[in-house]
């Protein structure tokens, strides 16, 4: 894959996209976006890649935001259709991902950038990185899911905080308070995350995949996360890897799970 603003690395079944636009400080545009999505689409495609990292080029920044030029004159109508676009092409498209993505923050992750790791299936940051969601002192709100996505992960007082004051927070806090994982050294980041990934790869891609869609389950309005679950869990006893899986154990031996 070929792309202006992104590089796309495989490296056996787990692969890495790095946003590479180091003089915007790898701000989100309407190309970088597009990119994404078309990157992460053929991925997920991909039987062979089990899992993805994300992270941005350089040592300053993740994603500093979005590219506000491209919007800073538009009407209301406009501002919907961008927030609405962005959100079904990349955010929510990322965050229902069959494939675990792990979002490696290695500086600032602001507005856009933030909203884009919180999309993300979980969040591993180097101890330089900065994060928040200063939309408010530019007059408008995060659009791309961060009014939904950070109270999710650090409770509803936290959230409105964040947001209200337009402020930024450190990785030693934001592991605190639940919006990252782990935090390492700048050196250590892109090691440690895969390390991580090494043992979601140990494990079976089909039973994470429903674990995915049992857990996002909980948190979209109309839908019943426990029978959500109650569905996955029976669903993984047609697959081959529970067929795998429960025959090694027995057998006492390590899975050699199929993916199917």
């Amino acid at each position: 894959m070929s792309f202006e603003n992104i590089l796309v690395e495989k490296r056996a079944a787990l692969a890495q996209i790095t946003i590479n636009r180091p003089k915007k400080l790898n701000a989100l545009n309407k190309c970088t976006i597009s990119e994404l999505h078309t990157a992460f689409d053929t991925l997920e495609s991909d039987p062979a890649i089990k899992t993805i990292i994300l992270t941005g080029s350089g040592e300053k920044a993740f994603v500093a935001g979005a590219d506000i030029s491209e919007f800073s004159n538009f009407s209301m109508e406009e501002g919907k259709r961008l927030a609405r676009e962005g959100q079904e092409k990349l955010f929510d498209f990322v965050e229902q991902l069959a494939t675990p993505v792990i979002a490696a923050i290695n500086g600032f992750a602001l507005g856009g950038g933030l909203e884009l790791a919180m999309a993300c299936h979980f969040r591993i940051a180097s101890e330089n990185a900065k994060m928040g969601l200063p939309e408010v002192s530019l007059g408008v709100i995060p659009g791309y899911g961060g009014t939904q996505r950070l109270p999710q992960l650090v409770g509803k007082g936290k959230a409105m905080e964040m947001i209200m004051t337009a402020g930024m927070i450190s990785a030693q806090d934001a592991k605190d308070c639940g919006l990252v994982n782990h935090v390492s050294t700048q050196e250590e980041l892109l090691p440690l995350v895969e390390k991580i990934a090494s043992k979601i790869l140990k494990n079976s891609s089909v039973a994470i995949s429903a674990a995915i869609v049992a857990i996002n389950a909980n948190f979209k309005e109309g839908i019943d996360g426990f029978d959500a679950e109650i569905d996955a869990f029976g669903g993984c006893f047609g697959t081959e890897d529970f067929t795998e899986g429960t025959r090694a154990f027995l057998e006492k031996r390590k899975p050699n799970f199929p993916g199917n």
